[in-house]
């Protein structure tokens, strides 16, 4: 069984990151999901980071809006592979900060990062890299791009009908 931590920096970024577990719900991976603030409990993030390996994580989902230092501090204390979910919270700055922000790391700390409120395909990523290793998950993660697929042969096929 796999297991993808998915991580936020206050409960406001939870309408989007229930998307990243919506996802990994349809492809049976367990998510267990909690708010870590980078700012108001490092404490927390740091034990949550140094040992989410020997905690049975595969892959860790974290988004952050404002500064959003959340994945970048994560990957810095982890060996697995982050993804970083910028979101565009009230504070923000369009959400250009938080992409910058989770985008822009130093060399030797890799955020994977996907668009701006993007956790659904942070989800498909956790369940690619999940898939790599593990050809169940891989066939899954084949049918779910089939499925795309087929949505837009079948939506050509409506619009040429239409006219």
């Amino acid at each position: 069984m796999y297991k993808v931590g998915i991580i936020m920096g206050s409960t406001s970024d939870f309408p989007i990151m229930k998307q990243a577990v919506e996802i990994l719900k349809d492809f049976g991976i367990e998510t267990e999901i909690d708010v870590i603030s980078a700012h108001r409990a490092p404490e927390q993030l740091f034990n949550y980071a140094k040992n989410a390996h020997t905690n049975g994580y595969n892959v860790i989902i974290a988004g952050a809006g404002g500064a959003a230092h959340l994945p970048g501090v994560v990957a810095g204390l982890s060996p697995l592979p982050v993804i970083g979910v910028p979101i565009k919270s009230s504070n923000s700055i369009d959400g250009w900060d938080s992409i910058l922000s989770i985008l822009q790391m130093p060399s030797g700390v890799p955020v994977a990062t996907v668009a701006l409120n993007g956790a659904k395909n942070a989800g498909i990523l956790a369940a690619q890299i999940i898939g790599s290793s593990d050809k169940k998950m891989q066939n899954k993660v084949i049918e779910f791009k089939e499925a795309l697929r087929n949505k837009v042969i079948e939506a050509n096929i409506n619009l040429k009908n239409s006219l």
